[in-house]
């Protein structure tokens, strides 16, 4: 076969500094969330390639609208999340299981452990998930989340995000980040978002408000790809 039969693809080297450190002295849990010891490296076994799976076709009608999970409408801005999963040199990665999570419109999850004095809604679980397609596309319909106080230092809080997991095809290849709204004050007062060294990586983080993912007179759009490699490689493990 002739060389030319091949498509040559740049070697995309991530570059230093974009993710995100492990122990980050203003982010207090850093502190015993990080491994300590040098890592295992588990390799990939046939058992671990073939099974088990995840049960994509348990996916329900709503999973992917978390305004119409539940039998009233939730409180709050209606958002439409759309985005692809990439790899390191834009091609799209299809039939990728993609979750999320987030509080509600006033910053409360609807978890045991979430003390927040704020209203739970019982009409928003806060938790979606769906499928990407050909394209590598996803979307999400949701509420916009509010900001929450947490215990990190005085007068902490977590700037509204969602939380996103991409599931690969093995227990091995799940990766985690957060998405963030464009023009937010508390970014910059946020030791999550800070702990990503490069103020580049963390504009990968910042959806991008898009006018033409607006549903019309009923919920604005942003956008948000996840690469999942290379030098453009979106900040994981949040």
């Amino acid at each position: 076969m002739s060389r030319s039969a091949f498509q040559i693809l740049p070697y995309r080297r991530p570059p230093a500094g974009d993710a995100p450190v492990n122990d980050a002295t203003a982010y207090r849990s850093t502190a015993l969330r990080h491994p300590t010891q040098p890592l295992v490296v588990i390799p990939q076994t046939l058992s671990e390639i073939t099974g088990p799976v995840y049960g994509y076709g348990r996916l329900g009608p709503m999973d992917h609208d978390l305004t119409r999970q539940h039998d009233g409408a939730p409180l709050g801005e209606r958002i439409i999340i759309d985005g692809r999963v990439l790899d390191e040199d834009e091609r799209p990665v299809p039939d990728t299981l993609v979750e999320i999570w987030q509080a509600n419109a006033s910053g409360r999850y609807a978890h045991a452990h979430d003390t927040h004095d704020a209203p739970l809604d019982p009409n928003f679980s806060g938790a979606g998930r769906t499928l990407t397609d050909a394209h590598g596309h996803f979307r999400f319909m949701t509420i916009k989340p509010g900001a929450y106080p947490w215990h990190n230092h005085d007068n902490a809080w977590r700037p509204p995000h969602v939380h996103f997991s991409v599931f690969g095809r093995s227990f091995l290849t799940r990766l985690m980040t957060q998405m963030y709204f464009p023009g937010d004050p508390l970014l910059r007062f946020d030791p999550i978002f800070a702990a990503i060294p490069t103020e580049r990586a963390r504009e990968r983080l910042i959806a991008s408000f898009d006018l033409g993912v607006t549903d019309p007179g009923r919920a604005l759009g942003y956008r948000f790809d996840i690469v999942l490699r290379g030098r453009d490689a979106t900040p994981m493990d949040l």
